[in-house]
């Protein structure tokens, strides 16, 4: 029986430091800044890709050789670091084979990929090896926390990194202490890694083959008994060029993605536009015994009153009740102050407009009824009954919501709404932006694989045959 197409080897190198694996984190940053524009290419290509096999059955051959370069070069920076902690040799900077370095990674290029397999063997088909390699590398627990004044709870989870980082930290802390490696800690932990890698192939379409439910614990992987058939298709080295061609083009085109989902949003919200021109929130019921609501010190000063505005247009306050008539009125706080300075009211520290029961929270003010209804006050800015408009003008405001004759008990339903006047202008920009980044990605992605080189030596010719 032949091996499986991914190969994953480490050799423990000793002696190891005691306590260099406590500043490894910081040691391999470089690492990760390169890594994180890696993975974002990685993530890109592998979407060609999934394309490419689904009309053609085969993944382009630079591409799969460049992503092979990123596994294998997560795999050697996650030995040196919490992956392992099996070398203190620095990793080099490489998508290429490193043969003298002691984590290696091996992809075997399948010349025909299953068409039809590619829809689901990455989500449906790996979903077991999924929850197995989760318990590897994550280890989340969902608990719930009830320990809350009110009675409630907190919903959260705890990362403990999985099986191997517990064992990495086992096998540091035997490092710290005794100054040597558990041999058998470490023969887990690659089995472990190796597991992983072996799937992160399959689900990223690299392998027909199905990763194998077993842990082969060891650094060596078994002999091969058949060895792996010739490609047609060359290997590729990519150089410098080609492969920041192909990062750039990888992150402009995940950034169109960015830019087609707020596009995508904004393009909602446009069509969600009342037919006068408003964008409004969900309703939140709102509801007090007292004489009056009040909203919390509204602050509108300095040089960005102009911009606030322009973003927002006119603002409206919507307050539907089947009650009494309602008086919404927007005044300067010093004003509102006066007017409520005996009465009864409830004030809004919290407002969410979301479907939790939390969404709204407020604050007693203890007194009676006011002096006189809103209605007969001339300190107001806006008013209206049910239904209020402002333009947003510098200074501290209150907003004040009552019924018409200041009698008590308010419920109502309350939407906020905005003109957005922006918001068509702001949808074709990031339309546009997408189709600037995608095209602009695509076509680095295309000059990268144009820049990368076959690594097949060129046939040497046979020597003349001499004449006697």
């Amino acid at each position: 029986m032949s091996t499986y197409p991914v190969r994953v080897e480490a050799r423990l190198e000793e002696p190891l430091n005691r306590g260099l694996w406590i500043v490894k984190w910081l040691l391999a940053i470089p690492h990760y800044i390169v890594l994180s524009l890696l993975w974002i290419a990685f993530a890109v290509l592998t979407v060609i890709a999934f394309f490419a096999i689904l009309f053609t059955g085969r993944y382009p051959r630079a591409l799969f050789d460049f992503n092979v370069g990123v596994l294998r070069w997560t795999w050697r920076v996650a030995y040196y670091t919490y992956g392992a902690l099996g070398t203190d040799r620095y990793p080099p900077f490489t998508l290429g084979p490193a043969p003298g370095y002691p984590a290696t990674l091996e992809i075997d290029y399948p010349e025909r990929l299953s068409r039809g397999l590619v829809l689901v063997k990455w989500w449906l088909l790996a979903l077991p090896h999924y929850l197995i390699v989760g318990l590897f590398t994550s280890g989340s627990v969902i608990s719930w926390w009830s320990g809350l004044p009110d009675g409630g709870g907190v919903l959260y989870t705890l990362d403990w990194g999985g099986l191997i980082g517990l064992l990495v930290l086992v096998a540091a802390l035997s490092l710290l202490f005794t100054g040597r490696y558990p041999h058998g800690i470490h023969d887990l932990v690659v089995g472990m890694n190796r597991w992983a890698l072996r799937v992160a192939a399959y689900a990223t379409l690299m392998t027909d083959a199905y990763p194998p439910f077993r842990l082969e614990q060891g650094g060596h992987e078994l002999p091969r008994v058949d060895a792996p058939s010739a490609p047609r298709h060359a290997p590729v080295r990519h150089n410098a060029g080609s492969i920041v061609a192909m990062v750039l083009g990888a992150v402009l085109a995940f950034g169109a993605i960015g830019t087609a989902a707020a596009g995508s949003l904004s393009a909602l919200l446009a069509q969600s536009r009342s037919g006068d021109g408003f964008v409004s929130t969900t309703s939140e019921r709102i509801a007090t015994p007292a004489y009056a609501l009040t909203t919390d010190e509204i602050a509108v000063d300095g040089q960005g009153v102009e911009y606030l505005r322009g973003f927002t247009g006119k603002v409206r306050i919507e307050a539907t009740t089947t009650g009494n008539p309602l008086f919404i009125g927007i005044g300067r706080r010093t004003d509102v102050d006066a007017y409520l300075k005996n009465a009864g009211y409830d004030r809004i520290t919290h407002l969410a407009f979301g479907p939790g029961p939390d969404d709204i929270a407020y604050a007693r003010h203890l007194g009676g009824q006011p002096a006189a209804p809103p209605t007969t006050q001339t300190f107001w800015t806006a008013t209206g009954s049910g239904s209020l408009e402002w333009d947003i003008e510098p200074g501290d405001w209150t907003i004040v919501i009552m019924n018409s004759d200041s009698s008590p008990t308010i419920s109502a339903d309350l939407r906020l709404a905005a003109a957005l006047p922006w918001l068509d202008e702001l949808t074709t920009w990031l339309f546009v932006a997408t189709g600037i980044l995608l095209i602009s990605g695509i076509g680095l992605i295309l000059f990268g694989i144009g820049l990368t080189r076959s690594t097949v030596p060129d046939t040497p010719h046979a020597a003349p045959t001499p004449r006697l």
